[in-house]
């Protein structure tokens, strides 16, 4: 599937044209505000360059977007950003742009949205500067949910199921974050920046206004394999504090197959047609699960492929609800 990314002269090139035609085209009088607007909405018609130049996302707004190693095309509308998503179905553009309107109301009102969990030295090693962790704010000292995005570990799809899932956590009065793990470098090292994400977040607890009791794991299609390989081995498996595991693991559309003896409640997403991660490959895992004595709850949704995020307008739409039900469940069993 081709993408709409350019080599970065060209991307340049494009990205002064765009500007120019806003200058004179009163149509593009929107995408043309000062870059010192921290309120400026996005729309649909807006561009990939509005986003990364848009000042509430100065600092981190290419971490916004999937990839690590490529330009992009500037003059690319956000209404056509499942071009980016190769590995993705069903990409809704009014779910993206709510998601980042979201961030930018909350950086407009003085809150930091994006942190980095790696620093000082740690920070040193190869990609980690790909890496962070944007922060939708629920109520103060609730419970917090971690999302993982998919993108088969080439590129990290925060926008369609990162920042839409966030922004409905969230709405629930849970506190939620997405994080930016290094793509390109495999399974480990993304399961990797997932448990030093969670170290980060317990050392940080008070700071960011979070309980760390009953904590959530939530990851799709790559995002679901390092979420549930937390849930199994836990977070000083891979290289964090010795933290408990989390209360639940929400888990869409993955083929990822290894269990434990000792597993959170799971709740599973997938679509009927999906050739990526296909549902027996999924039944196969809940029912070694449910053997093992797991609560796990399983949903599959007629005329759906891989990668269909909150799965707006479609058979699977509100499923994020009865996924946030269950941590909600599992949560106050624990206490």
């Amino acid at each position: 599937m081709a993408l709409a990314l350019l080599s970065a002269s060209s991307c340049l090139e494009a990205t002064e044209n765009a500007a120019a035609r806003s200058d004179s085209n009163p149509e593009n009088t929107m995408n043309a505000q000062p870059r010192g607007n921290r309120n400026r909405h996005l729309t649909f018609d807006a561009s990939i360059r509005d986003l990364l130049s848009h000042a509430a996302f100065a600092g981190f707004g290419r971490l916004i977007l999937p990839w690590d190693d490529r330009a992009y095309d500037g003059t690319m509308r956000l209404s056509n950003i499942s071009a980016l998503l190769p590995y993705h179905s069903h990409v809704n553009p009014g779910d993206v742009v709510t998601a980042l309107n979201r961030m930018i109301d909350d950086a407009s009102d003085g809150k930091t949205v994006f942190y980095e969990f790696y620093t000082g030295a740690q920070k040193q090693q190869p990609a980690r500067e790909n890496t962070g962790l944007f922060f939708f704010r629920g109520r103060p000292g609730a419970p917090f949910a971690v999302i993982s995005p998919g993108g088969g570990f080439a590129y990290v799809g925060s926008a369609h199921e990162g920042f839409p899932y966030a922004a409905a956590i969230s709405k629930k009065g849970y506190n939620a974050f997405v994080l930016r793990y290094r793509a390109g470098q495999g399974e480990a090292t993304a399961t990797q920046d997932l448990a030093a994400a969670l170290t980060y977040i317990f050392r940080n607890a008070d700071m960011l206004g979070v309980s760390t009791d009953g904590y959530s794991l939530w990851g799709s299609s790559a995002g679901a394999r390092m979420a549930a390989a937390i849930g199994s081995h836990g977070v000083a498996a891979f290289g964090g504090d010795d933290l408990p595991k989390p209360s639940a693991v929400v888990m869409a559309y993955t083929g990822h197959a290894d269990y434990s003896a000792n597993e959170p409640p799971t709740f599973v997403v997938v679509g009927e047609h999906d050739g990526i991660a296909p549902p027996a490959a999924m039944e196969r895992r809940i029912a070694a699960l449910r053997q093992a004595g797991t609560a796990v709850e399983y949903h599959k949704y007629r005329n759906l492929g891989h990668g269909f995020g909150l799965g707006t307008g479609t058979s699977a739409e509100g499923w994020i609800d009865d996924a946030i039900r269950l941590w909600r469940t599992s949560t106050q069993k624990r206490k």
